[in-house]
């Protein structure tokens, strides 16, 4: 497995994973799949020197990805500080994809100027709470019930990692 930064012609796979996860419900606040002309402007506002978009890949398959993201756009006070988020197909969960992933971003940090990472996720997502845990994240915040899926009420949860300098 490679990790190397999301070309355009991955850009379809990355959509099915996504769509995927809305799909099975619970791990994403989005409902409704998109299509890979909707997410076209979102795959293109991820740059490389700043907010890049990972892809794992065994061979020519595409087997997850992970983006870091601008949190609270435009705002100075946290310029230093991305969303981080990561998405794997269901074939190759547990296989240590999303743990590769998460290795390549955050060795990544010093050079893009990321101090801090904050993950916002759907409560009850045990899978991305490990995850985040086993590389020191932790709870910083929870919006009670604030997640609707019909009747079902989740909690929505932020994350944190503070980086050293």
């Amino acid at each position: 497995m490679k990790i190397v930064l999301a070309q355009h012609k991955d850009l379809e796979d990355i959509v099915d994973i996504y769509n995927q996860a809305i799909r099975v419900g619970h791990c994403t606040a989005d409902t409704e799949p998109f299509s890979t002309k909707q997410r076209m402007a979102w795959f293109e506002h991820h740059h490389a020197e700043k907010f890049p978009l990972l892809v794992a890949k065994d061979d020519n398959e595409l087997l997850g990805y992970l983006t870091l993201s601008p949190y609270r756009e435009g705002r100075k006070a946290v310029q230093r500080t991305a969303e981080i988020s990561y998405y794997i197909h269901y074939q190759h969960h547990r296989k240590g994809v999303a743990s590769d992933l998460m290795r390549h971003a955050l060795d990544l940090c010093p050079s893009l100027r990321i101090k801090h990472l904050i993950a916002i996720l759907v409560g009850g997502n045990q899978g991305s709470i490990g995850l985040l845990e086993k590389y020191g994240f932790e709870r910083w915040g929870c919006f009670p019930e604030i997640v609707e899926f019909g009747e079902d009420r989740m909690d929505h949860l932020y994350y944190g990692l503070s980086l050293k300098d």
